[in-house]
């Protein structure tokens, strides 16, 4: 696929500034497309699974680096680990004057643990809507399109529901404690065709 081609990337990583750099001049955050020609979404991760460290895909560095503190420290979350893949779905930016927070579509990938920088093929199973510090901020969560990937057999919220429920209270508590208690709170849960639709109200 054509734009699957931008996702041959090589990367490598630098262990001294915790970072992994690309060595490409495509972006990952513009040069690759939200939807492939399948219908199925583009994943760029940020932050492997069972990891604490808070990493940051930074545009115009065109690399992956864990965030520092005023003090120079590297920004850990005070809770347990990322229970999946974070990272956002490119080509998509959540405008302010529409409501949104500026940066792209955040996502959490249902997987073990996948490296910085990877680009997958995703299938979007679920909408969480939470409200951070009295602002809407929705997450899609999706699962890899390649089977050997997929750690539950699920493609739609019903699924998840039916035969995962304690994957989504897992989910519903890592999100409203990470940050500390009583700063997000979940709205509610919505099926994969919200999730999509959300996904194509912000893409660019």
């Amino acid at each position: 696929m054509k734009n699957l081609n931008i996702l041959i990337l090589i990367v490598f990583l630098n262990s001294c500034n915790h970072s992994v750099r690309v060595e490409s001049k495509a972006n990952f955050l513009n040069d690759i497309a939200t939807f492939t020609t399948d219908s199925l979404v583009n994943v760029v991760i940020e932050i492997p699974a069972g990891t604490c460290l808070k990493t940051e895909y930074d545009k115009s560095k065109n690399e992956f680096s864990v965030e520092r503190l005023k003090d120079g420290t590297l920004r850990s979350v005070q809770f347990l680990p990322y229970p999946g893949n974070y990272g956002f779905i490119p080509s998509t930016e959540m405008r302010l004057d529409l409501g949104g927070d500026g940066d792209a579509l955040d996502v959490l990938v249902l997987a073990e643990a996948l490296p910085k920088g990877q680009v997958l093929e995703t299938i979007p199973i679920a909408l969480l809507k939470l409200k951070d510090n009295d602002e809407l901020d929705y997450k899609i969560i999706a699962v890899p399109k390649e089977p050997k990937l997929q750690i539950i057999n699920c493609t739609s919220y019903a699924c998840l529901q039916q035969n995962y429920s304690a994957i989504i209270s897992i989910i519903e508590l890592w999100f409203t404690h990470y940050k500390g208690s009583n700063k997000i709170v979940v709205v509610g849960w919505d099926t994969e065709e919200s999730a999509n639709q959300e996904i194509q109200k912000w893409t660019r």
